[in-house]
């Protein structure tokens, strides 16, 4: 039988898109899986919120990262990838320990980004950041099963719209052995067409939900998109739910939200 290691390369491989939604801990995972999909990624804007914390500050650790993956993992029989940031470290070796921590607790894949976490400095020189894939790559081929590395290139989100510089980091990571690529920021059909065909073969993954939701998932497959994963929206649909329900209590007085929940026992039966 298949585990699920295998299973998460198989995917990247096979013909056709595939969705991975973001689960942000185990009950969300839970019903995740319930509803079929074959492979789950964490969320660090999903954590840090479930925690009291804003996103994008830093002000999640690594052990953090790790312990929620660990819940994902121990949840449901599926695929995990892990959002693991920039390896936490700025150095290679940093990426590599990452990737060596994540395969422990179960993981079967994470993503590495060229992020620094500073403002004034949030891109990593191409060198470097092709030098942390690298040791990445090189962990994750060390481990006794497979383990998918994805290599993501955060211009866009950064404020820097240089698509040449973002398709030639993303060649370059793919050249370092990176097997799945990854340009959060992607806006247009044709900036999504244009990397696909530059990056060929190596697949695309591509984020929805994060203020670019006007695709289908039949439309991003027409494109050549091998993966989506929806960041932090779904966490963040959950919130909204909450706070309009909590605001019409205080603002209205009146309980209609409740007609528009999931029932307690659909809930109990996606959990059990």
């Amino acid at each position: 039988m298949i585990d699920r290691f295998q299973q998460f390369r198989a995917l990247h491989q096979r013909s056709g898109i595939f969705v991975m939604p973001n689960a942000w801990d185990a009950g969300s995972a839970k019903m995740l899986y319930s509803m079929g999909f074959a492979a789950i990624a964490s969320t660090s804007a999903g954590l840090a919120n479930s925690l009291g914390r804003p996103d994008g500050e830093g002000l999640l650790s690594a052990e953090e990262t790790l312990r929620n993956a660990a819940e994902l993992v121990q949840a449901v029989p599926l695929p995990v990838s892990a959002d693991m940031e920039n390896g936490y470290g700025d150095e290679p070796g940093d990426c590599a320990k990452m990737v060596e921590r994540a395969a422990a607790i179960g993981l079967a894949g994470g993503s590495i980004e060229d992020a620094t976490g500073r403002g004034a400095d949030p891109i990593y020189p191409l060198g470097l950041a092709v030098e942390r894939v690298a040791a990445a790559v090189r962990a994750a081929k060390a481990l006794e099963r497979p383990f998918v590395l994805t290599a993501r290139a955060e211009n866009l989100i950064h404020g820097r719209q240089d698509m040449a510089d973002t398709i030639r980091r993303l060649q370059a990571f793919a050249a370092a052995g990176a097997e799945v690529l990854f340009a959060p920021g992607l806006e247009s059909a044709e900036q999504i067409a244009l990397v696909v065909k530059e990056v060929a073969p190596a697949p695309l993954s591509v984020v929805m939900g994060l203020g670019n939701s006007r695709f289908t998932v039949a439309q991003l497959e027409d494109l050549g998109v091998k993966r989506i994963s929806l960041g932090s929206s779904l966490a963040r649909a959950a919130y909204t739910a909450f706070y309009k329900a909590a605001a019409e209590v205080k603002e209205m007085g009146s309980f209609t939200f409740a007609a528009q929940n999931i029932s307690y026992g659909d809930l109990n039966r996606m959990l059990r």
